[in-house]
């Protein structure tokens, strides 16, 4: 189990840790999960043994007991090492619902599982087909009878529920008509994977460009123990708030994490290739897209950071991890292009394992919130204008 750093540790041995442990997994590993479509069972393994994937939990519960800037710190590294998080980050998020708002029955009986490595918290069932991204309109209800919620509807883009032994589901308990505010009557509960599919639940895959094990779920009178209800009945959008913005700024270190790996790969390259008898990166065509790919990356850290920092104190953060995430995904995006364009026509080519690192960076344009729906949130909750539906 990794130990908790030294105060005045700036997250070097966490970092050092991440490298060494991701170095067993090169990009042939991951070019092979690709052909496959198969879920990185062994990387995932190999941050749950070693610590990482507990870094947020309490030490009582068999956690390291550090905040969001330590989890930032590994999951940067951990994309720029090559390597993917997303087949294990929702953990530390998902994980924060049952930490700030699980009875202390429902975290002594879960969370030193999740640390040990015994239980995946790994799926999120939040997003529907017909909300989209306004969760106050989600369908899926979960109806009170006796001990148990039944519950029926349907979720969509659900990652790692093929490959998860718990999920946080946000679901109606109250019809939307019915309430004040259309943020009340939601519900959290704790749905015990193992038990539920065949039972009520179904999961059907959704073959995507990105190896993420997307998923869309079907639940046909689902039972689930009240016992799992997190928190309050009607109170789980408030719960859900703080995990969505953890979501953002975890997400947004990968993609500094990301553009660290292509401002890495293309300067090596620029240095390594010469044409016309002298290496490409002495043209200050092929230069300047680095240079500024590194200075756009290094503004985007410092948000994250802070984001990140504001969190851990309990303080507002919605907007700067809004903000983090936008800047973020557009730095890494921004450098993915040009790492291809450094590369030319070799970087199409899977052995030098850009491709797949620019397709998978290209999602976080849209997921896990779109760039429109941070300008909408900057444009009428910071800046006061008016809203636009």
């Amino acid at each position: 189990m990794m130990k908790r750093p030294e105060q005045e540790e700036t997250f070097t041995d966490i970092r050092d840790g991440i490298r060494r442990l991701c170095a067993q997994f090169p990009g042939s590993y991951w070019q092979q999960l690709d052909a496959e479509r198969r879920y990185p069972t062994e990387f995932v393994a190999a941050l749950a043994r070693e610590g990482w994937l507990s870094i947020l939990i309490p030490e009582q519960y068999g956690g390291s007991g550090l905040g969001l800037c330590a989890a930032i710190a590994a999951l940067e590294e951990v994309h720029r090492s090559g390597c993917n998080g997303g087949a294990a980050h929702a953990q530390m998020y998902t994980m924060g619902t049952l930490l700030r708002h699980g009875s202390e029955e429902q975290k002594a009986r879960y969370l030193p599982r999740i640390a040990s490595g015994e239980l995946r918290l790994q799926a999120f069932g939040v997003t529907e087909p017909a909300s989209g991204t306004d969760t106050t309109r989600i369908r899926t209800f979960a109806r009170r009878e006796g001990g148990d919620y039944v519950v029926n509807g349907q979720k969509i883009w659900i990652s790692r529920a093929e490959h998860s032994d718990l999920m946080v589901l946000l679901v109606r308990t109250t019809p939307r008509e019915e309430c004040a505010k259309p943020s009340e009557g939601l519900s959290v509960l704790l749905v015990d994977m193992r038990d539920a599919v065949g039972h009520g639940l179904v999961i059907r895959p959704i073959r995507t460009m990105l190896n993420h094990a997307t998923t869309e779920l079907f639940f046909d009178d689902l039972r689930v123990p009240v016992e799992n209800l997190i928190g309050e009945e009607g109170e789980g959008f408030r719960y859900i708030l703080s995990g969505m913005n953890a979501e953002r700024i975890l997400i947004a270190s990968e993609c500094i994490g990301d553009a660290r790996f292509f401002i890495d790969r293309a300067s090596a390259y620029a240095k390594d290739r010469s044409v016309f008898g002298r290496p490409i990166g002495q043209n200050q065509g092929v230069q300047f897209p680095i240079a500024r790919a590194h200075v756009q990356t290094t503004a985007a850290a410092a948000i994250v950071e802070k984001a990140a920092a504001l969190f851990d104190a309990g303080a507002q953060s919605g907007t700067e991890a809004n903000m983090a995430k936008m800047l973020a995904s557009e730095a890494s995006w921004y450098a993915a292009d040009m790492c291809l364009q450094t590369h030319g026509g070799f970087g199409f080519a899977e052995e030098y394992d850009i491709e797949r690192k620019f397709r998978e960076t290209r999602l976080y344009q849209v997921a896990p919130i779109s760039t429109n729906l941070i300008l909408s949130h900057v444009a009428t909750h910071v800046l006061g204008l008016p809203k636009s539906f």
